[in-house]
């Protein structure tokens, strides 16, 4: 029995580094969202690239990122983007619940910067 306390001991300080890692990047991410989509909303040369990696946490399935578009990224900003990724990952809620409205204000970064609803693309292509 003294085996299994240990491997239940591992078990619950694996989940307590989880959570804790989790908080972490929660904490450094919504911020960093928050930063990035700033810069999305303004009109420096990768602001767009800024936008599409947003657009592609938020619904991958119609704003597709192609990784190369992460190399218009400046460099004091890609830590950002890493942040806001890592949170991502092991999420509390999506992206576009950390704003107001943020269905909406995603919709309007994609129609600002005229990126395309690949499923509507796909959906056309069938027909």
């Amino acid at each position: 029995m003294e085996g299994g306390n240990s491997v239940m001991n591992q078990h619950f300080q694996q989940m307590a580094a989880f959570r804790a890692e989790r908080e972490k990047a929660h904490e450094e991410g919504v911020p960093a969202l928050k930063r990035l989509f700033a810069i999305a909303q303004g009109n420096s040369g990768q602001c767009k690239s800024v936008a599409r990696f947003l657009l592609a946490l938020y619904n991958g399935y119609r704003f597709p990122l192609d990784l190369r578009e992460l190399r218009g990224i400046d460099a004091p900003i890609f830590p950002d983007c890493i942040a806001v990724l890592k949170m991502d990952s092991s999420p509390k809620r999506e992206v576009h619940c950390y704003f107001e409205n943020g269905s909406a204000i995603f919709e309007q970064l994609a129609a600002d910067w005229d990126i395309e609803n690949m499923a509507l693309v796909r959906e056309q292509a069938k027909k």
